[in-house]
């Protein structure tokens, strides 16, 4: 089903991205791989049968419409927009330094969104294709020391709510996929309360999701053109949505426990 789609992926010279575009490649996609590291890029596009690489910082309105542009004189068409670029944050609100942190994860995990999906949208229209957004857990649920993180993500949450109900009788679909814990980058580049990287992981990383993993349950929401997919290894984050509904301060408590133990 993804032969000869054209599918265009943010954020994708790691992680999630980079597995995501591996495994639309291997499936015959035509992939456009968008990123701002350029040597990283390189390394997952040589994975990649034919891949197309634009250098893309989604923070920068003009290069969101680059990379919209450059993939409709390659291809003349978008199929699949991916937006997954995104940055996270470590650290509790109080012990902030610097509230620049806070526009800097807007910017990419939300504004980035918005901006590469109004570029793309006409031509997603067209071929009524799927818009997928790459949010998180936190998105669904408040989660301590990840103030601005978790607003990014309830902000892309609630406009690709919105954008979907609009889109309605279009033939474009848009797909929100929420992972838990991958295997990744992420938390290495996670800013601190100076809105500066930690450059270390708060968790063990060889306990959680490796990124193919997720990349594979990714393909199978992308196929499905669902609607709202959680992506998570325990039963516990699986519902976590469901009883954030019927037990919030429940929820609320174990979220807070979790900081004692280091674990969030």
């Amino acid at each position: 089903m993804m032969k000869d789609k054209v599918v265009v992926i943010t954020g994708a010279s790691s992680g999630i991205g980079a597995a995501l575009a591996q495994a639309m490649g291997q499936a015959g996609a035509k992939v456009v791989l968008a990123a701002r590291r350029v040597e990283e890029m390189k390394r997952v596009a040589m994975t990649i049968p034919k891949a197309v690489m634009v250098v893309t910082d989604v923070t920068k309105d003009e290069d969101c419409k680059n990379l919209i542009d450059i993939t409709i004189k390659e291809y003349g068409r978008i199929d699949i927009l991916v937006n997954n670029a995104g940055i996270s944050m470590t650290t509790l609100f109080e012990d902030i330094t610097d509230l620049s942190l806070f526009r800097k994860i807007m910017d990419v995990n939300y504004h980035g969104s918005v901006a590469c999906t109004y570029y793309a949208l006409p031509h997603l229209k067209a071929s009524k294709g799927l818009i997928v957004a790459v949010s998180s857990l936190t998105g669904k649920t408040g989660v301590p020391s990840r103030t601005a993180y978790s607003a990014s993500k309830h902000a892309m949450q609630g406009f690709f709510d919105s954008l979907r109900v609009e889109l309605m009788e279009t033939g474009v679909d848009v797909t929100v996929i929420s992972p838990g814990f991958v295997q990744s980058e992420v938390r290495y580049k996670a800013l601190g309360g100076d809105a500066e990287p930690r450059n270390e992981s708060h968790i063990d990383e060889s306990n959680v999701m490796t990124a193919e993993e997720c990349a594979a349950q990714m393909m199978d929401a992308i196929r499905e053109r669902n609607r709202d997919v959680i992506i998570a290894d325990s039963l516990r984050s699986q519902l976590l949505p469901w009883l954030r509904l019927i037990a919030p301060e429940q929820v609320d408590k174990v979220a807070y426990e979790s900081i004692k133990k280091g674990t969030t």
